[in-house]
């Protein structure tokens, strides 16, 4: 059992295609959103918040998001649209980009430097 929260996302298909809703599933309200992409083989990320929440969801190609609350770290792979992982603030958060990946972020606050924690935990 993960202690992260990874959630499947309401997705209707057909011959036509996919549509995937985001529909009240979220736990806050969307301040800010933004996707990274162009990042095929790097990390990015490498942060923790003393507020701000956030929901990841990779639209395409596949991002390892390295999870570390301070008490269990996993690793959680997004690979496709109807997944969206939930960052809490203690989450400490690292993604790794594969080919062709491009993950939207959906945020709770605005863009605020002062919010963010560049400090891993420390570990025993």
């Amino acid at each position: 059992m993960s202690a992260f929260t990874l959630l499947t996302l309401k997705t209707m298909s057909d011959g036509r295609g996919a549509l995937t809703v985001m529909d009240g599933i979220l736990p806050f309200p969307v301040v800010r959103s933004f996707w990274i992409y162009g990042a095929d083989g790097h990390k990015r990320g490498g942060h923790r918040h003393h507020q701000t929440r956030q929901a990841l969801v990779a639209l395409s190609g596949s991002v390892m998001v390295f999870m570390d609350d301070g008490k269990a770290q996993e690793e959680i792979t997004l690979s496709s649209p109807d997944q969206c992982l939930l960052v809490e603030p203690r989450d400490w958060h690292e993604m790794t980009f594969g080919p062709g990946s491009i993950l939207l972020v959906f945020a709770s606050r605005g863009y605020d430097k002062d919010d963010y924690i560049d400090t891993p935990y420390e570990r025993l």
